[in-house]
């Protein structure tokens, strides 16, 4: 397939084959695709979809109301990145606001930032928000293993993490017109490429792990666009990725957490999307099970963007009482929310 960077922008941007589906599922790939302008670039004939690859887009809204019930618990504080705390839960309510009413909310860069209020405060339980994905998993982990190392005492867990292969096969089972998919990179460097190929298989999808930069997604649309209707997982990115993956940061993932089903928005429970703690550390968690319900804005159609159903501006809130500013929707807080790209880059277009 080696061909210069002018040849393939040529080829995508005069490709006059079938109409085409590739669907991205990570959220990096898709505020790269969307500050580089990546669809401008491409044939009428191909379209991008942005998938379930953001975290917090993809989480229910009982999460971010059990945060809400925790910040404000005596000698709690939640802490959580930033995005959440704009998430709106059910009837709007955010974390943010909770905070600002008597809750103890901490926003925090690293998980690591709560071990240091946790010895200041011994008095006082630290309850981290555990979201992500295959990426962010192993981060929490390597948490644990210092918690149970230092006997650490006073912070917990609650989780909503979640692995792509199970529903990337929801998808492609529930009738989503997708022709090829762009495989995370970052997904990629902890699992390994090979988690996709029984789904190539299975579904006779190409799988293209992509790097991030423009040439590199090009190229990864370029390996889509040919090698369309056949069941093969392709690597563009070797300098990060491998087939086998990064071993040690399986082990201790496996160490601690086991899989279960998962709720994500737009698509319902998924059998073995999940990632709970184990039996042996549920002291760490702070009631994590039974998070299931979504009640986000009835308008709202985040759902429907994350599995490629809409685009984001199809949307009837989009732009209009729907902004970063005033998000109705998890896709218009996360920087990599498909809702919030395309408010950024492409409203104006």
């Amino acid at each position: 397939m080696a061909i210069d960077l002018e040849q393939l922008r040529r080829f995508l941007a005069e490709y006059d084959g079938e109409p085409l589906n590739i669907m991205e599922v990570c959220g990096s790939h898709t505020a790269a695709i969307s500050k580089l302008g990546i669809p401008s670039l491409l044939s009428d004939q191909l379209r991008l979809m942005s998938g379930p690859g953001c975290p917090v887009c993809v989480t229910p809204t009982a999460y971010i109301d059990r945060l809400i019930a925790l910040c404000k618990e005596p000698n709690t504080c939640v802490c959580t990145f930033g995005d959440l705390l704009r998430v709106p839960g059910s009837g709007g309510h955010t974390l943010r606001q909770a905070g600002g009413e008597g809750g103890r909310v901490r926003m925090v860069y690293s998980p690591n930032d709560t071990l240091k209020y946790a010895l200041q405060e011994p008095n006082t339980t630290f309850l981290f928000a555990a979201v992500g994905f295959e990426t962010t998993t192993p981060v929490y982990a390597l948490l644990l293993q210092r918690l149970v190392k230092e006997d650490i005492r006073n912070v917990k867990l609650l989780t909503a993490l979640k692995t792509m292969p199970a529903a990337i096969d929801h998808l492609c089972t529930s009738g989503a017109k997708i022709d090829a998919f762009l495989a995370p990179g970052h997904v990629s460097a902890v699992t390994g490429s090979h988690i996709f190929e029984p789904l190539a298989q299975q579904h006779q999808k190409p799988f293209v792990v992509a790097g991030f930069k423009g040439g590199e997604l090009l190229s990864a649309v370029y390996a889509c666009v040919k090698l369309s209707g056949e069941g093969k997982v392709v690597n563009l990115y070797p300098s990060v990725v491998t087939r086998e993956g990064n071993t040690d940061a399986q082990a201790i993932v496996n160490q601690y957490f086991e899989p279960a089903p998962a709720v994500w928005r737009g698509m319902g429970e998924i059998a073995g999307s999940g990632m709970v703690l184990r039996e042996e550390w549920q002291r760490f968690d702070a009631g994590s099970a039974g998070l299931n319900e979504d009640h986000a804005n009835p308008a709202c159609r985040c759902g429907e963007v994350l599995t490629g159903k809409i685009s984001s501006n199809q949307c009837p809130l989009f732009g209009k009482i729907c902004t970063p500013f005033h998000p109705q929707g998890a896709c218009m807080v996360s920087t990599e929310g498909s809702c919030f790209q395309f408010y950024s880059n492409h409203r104006e277009k």
